[in-house]
């Protein structure tokens, strides 16, 4: 099912850069106990082993969650489109990411997953965390770990998943991957990532992992500096990008959200909150943002209160996107606009996948909770906000 609304999205400052929303709905319906979440799309390239069409493969993978619970995920499903998302797939669940049973009451998966292209070993990676429950609640009492698998184009699967293997150190016991990672020219991966001692420390700090993948397999090979703040969770689910030879991290935070620059990948400045150009609190808190990056334009994609959305979960609905101003690391409020509206259900743990040099996509549910969010419209979507750019991306590549 297609939903088809377009507008413009001008530049900024004389800049002539500017792009088109299309917003696109690749599934729908809501069955009132369980609803899709995560949904997020990895690229596989025109006329590349897997592809040999002249059409980019995307492949879309998202979780169920059980409504009556807090973050409870079952295993990973996938939609597929061959025709530029005017088609897809129906959900099909990967048995590989079933939840696997650790005890009478224990069980554990992945959960945050997010494919994306690695160009050098021309491979779709997908990375994510483990989680684990006890009698159907999440359970700290275990530790947590990045991990991986890789996607075979042919027969429509994932390889058997991985985790990372990391250093034997205690802050490394409750690791969790960032959403959005950034793959240097030469293969080298950048993994964000927030990591945390015990589940009695709860104080989370960010760091940025450099790894190296082979196609088969994801191995550490260092780590750079350490950032929090001294609120309970500190800085975590962060996400990473590149521009203009710089590196950028937006941190999620309970009160707000935070941003740091780097000039190595590994190491970064300390964080500033994330404000508007006129200095105004950009008003996003307790929840993701992600960057869309273009090789003329830096843009944020984020939810925030103020704006006539306090009936929505922590305000995340409706999806904005806005370009940054990369010297001042602030928003500018005048180049804002909606990428996903408000039906009532919050709009988080979304993705961005760079499609095209000229398109990049937002993918995005409706995550209906709590109770009572369909009476304002909302149906589990799974938005697909289709950005097309007036220049080609230089930073896409095969």
């Amino acid at each position: 099912l297609l939903l088809f609304t377009s507008s413009a999205c001008a530049g900024t400052r004389g800049d002539a850069l500017s792009f088109e929303i299309e917003r696109t709905i690749a599934h729908q319906g809501y069955d009132g106990k369980t609803c899709w979440v995560v949904a997020r799309a990895g690229t596989i390239p025109p006329r590349t082993t897997g592809n040999d069409s002249d059409h980019p493969m995307v492949v879309m993978t998202m979780q169920k969650l059980m409504l009556s619970g807090s973050d409870v995920f079952y295993a990973l499903n996938e939609m597929r489109t061959e025709d530029e998302g005017a088609t897809w797939s129906d959900p099909r669940r990967h048995e590989s990411f079933a939840r696997q049973q650790k005890g009478t009451t224990i069980e554990m998966t992945l959960c945050d997953y997010t494919p994306q292209w690695h160009a050098k070993t021309g491979k779709l990676l997908g990375i994510g965390s483990t989680i684990w429950y006890e009698n159907n609640h999440k359970s700290l009492a275990h530790s947590r770990k990045p991990a991986y698998a890789v996607y075979d184009p042919a027969t429509a699967t994932w390889s058997k998943w991985k985790t990372l293997n990391l250093p034997d150190e205690p802050k490394f016991r409750f690791t969790g991957a960032g959403s959005q990672r950034l793959d240097l020219p030469g293969g080298d991966i950048l993994l964000p990532t927030s990591v945390m001692p015990d589940p009695e420390h709860k104080q989370r700090s960010t760091t940025v992992l450099r790894c190296r993948f082979d196609g088969q397999n994801l191995k550490y090979i260092e780590q750079g500096n350490e950032m929090t703040r001294n609120v309970e969770r500190g800085f975590y689910e962060p996400s990473l990008t590149r521009f203009k030879d710089r590196y950028y991290l937006t941190l999620r935070n309970d009160e707000h959200g935070y941003v740091a620059v780097g000039d190595d990948g590994l190491n970064y400045e300390p964080p500033r909150r994330w404000q508007f150009d006129d200095s105004t609190d950009l008003g996003s808190y307790n929840t993701q943002q992600h960057w869309v990056r273009h090789s003329d334009g830096l843009f944020l994609s984020y939810t925030r209160r103020g704006a006539e959305n306090d009936h929505v979960f922590r305000n995340r609905a409706p999806l904005f996107i806005a370009r940054v101003d990369p010297e001042t690391l602030q928003v500018i409020r005048s180049t804002e606009q909606v990428l996903a509206p408000d039906y009532g259900a919050r709009l988080g743990n979304f993705g961005v996948t760079e499609i095209s040099p000229d398109e990049t996509w937002v993918t995005v549910t409706e995550w209906m909770q709590p109770a009572g969010v369909e009476k304002r419209g909302s149906d589990n979507r799974i938005w697909v906000v289709k950005l097309r750019w007036n220049r080609p991306n230089r930073y896409f590549s095969r």
